[in-house]
Parts: C-alpha cells; structure tokens; sequence
C-alpha cells in the first residue's frame, strides 16, 4: 500500500510539472549597426634613380596610389605642389649649401600630358568610386635628363590627399 500511494504521489507530481511546461512564448531579437564611409590611402615613391645629365630625353618612373573606400563612395586623389609648384616641380638637394633644383613633373597619364595636382591652373584630379577594395592610380614621373646641377641626392616631399 505505501508502494502504490509513492507511485500515486511520484504519477501525479509528474502530471503537475509537465503542465507547467507546457506552453511556449517567443520574441524577436535583432541586431543593428551604421556603417559610416570610410576610406584609406597609402603611396609608394616615384623613385627616378641615378640620372645622367648627358643623356638625351627625360628619365621617367612611376608610382603608385592605392585608396581603400566603402562601396560606391565617390573620391579624389590630389597631389600638392611639394617643393615647387604643381605647373614646374622641384627636388632641392640634400647637401648642405646646395641651392640647386631639379626640375621634375608627376603626370596621371602615361603619355606625360596631364598634370596631377589638385585640379586648379592646368592639373587634373584623378577621381573614382570605392568598391570595398584596394584600387590603384599610376602617377607616372618625368625629368629631363638636361640639366646640369650639382650632383647631390634631390628630393621632394609631397602629400597625396583623399576626399571623400
């Protein structure tokens, strides 16, 4: 008898939890966030090498502009003037006393025809649309080989600037 009253009592425990639950509720959760543009820009140096002023021509080199920018973010690409001016740049030289400059451009076309500054006087701005991944610019460099300064190490230090 006590064995069937604990089997009674044990049954209708069992009864009792299993009615308290029984039944369900749900609720919707979710997630936001606002992705603001962003963009980065990073350069590598037009590096001309050694030059000979006796040879004919100009000497040329390149460099690149990488810009990183959130899709379908609109952005320019400027160079400033550096050491000169943007219509007639200039690398002065690294030893001390040495007035002379180098006369160099930095062009946005291989062909050496459009100036890349910041769009004012006779330079262009290089323009383009982010697509979420690393985009690269050629800036093509030119100097002529004709000039006859002091042989010293010259250079320009210039600032690429992205607006976005």
């Amino acid at each position: 008898m006590i064995k069937t009253k604990i089997s009674v009592i044990a049954l209708a425990l069992a009864a009792i939890s299993s009615q308290a639950f029984a039944g369900s509720a749900t609720a919707n959760i979710q997630a936001t966030a606002t992705l603001n543009s962003a963009c980065v820009v990073s350069a590598t140096n037009v590096a001309f090498g050694a030059i000979t002023p006796a040879a004919t021509g100009n000497t040329t080199a390149t460099g690149t502009i990488t810009s990183t920018c959130s899709k379908s973010v609109p952005y320019t690409l400027t160079i400033n003037a550096g050491s000169g001016t943007i219509a007639a740049r200039t690398m002065v030289g690294a030893a001390t006393g040495n007035t002379d400059k180098l006369a160099y451009n930095l062009y946005a076309d291989a062909g050496a025809t459009l100036v890349w500054g910041d769009a004012t006087g006779s330079s262009v701005k290089v323009m383009g649309t982010g697509s979420g991944t690393a985009q690269t610019s050629t800036v093509y460099g030119s100097l002529s080989n004709n000039q006859y300064l002091k042989p010293d190490t010259y250079t320009d230090n210039l600032t690429v600037t992205m607006t976005y």
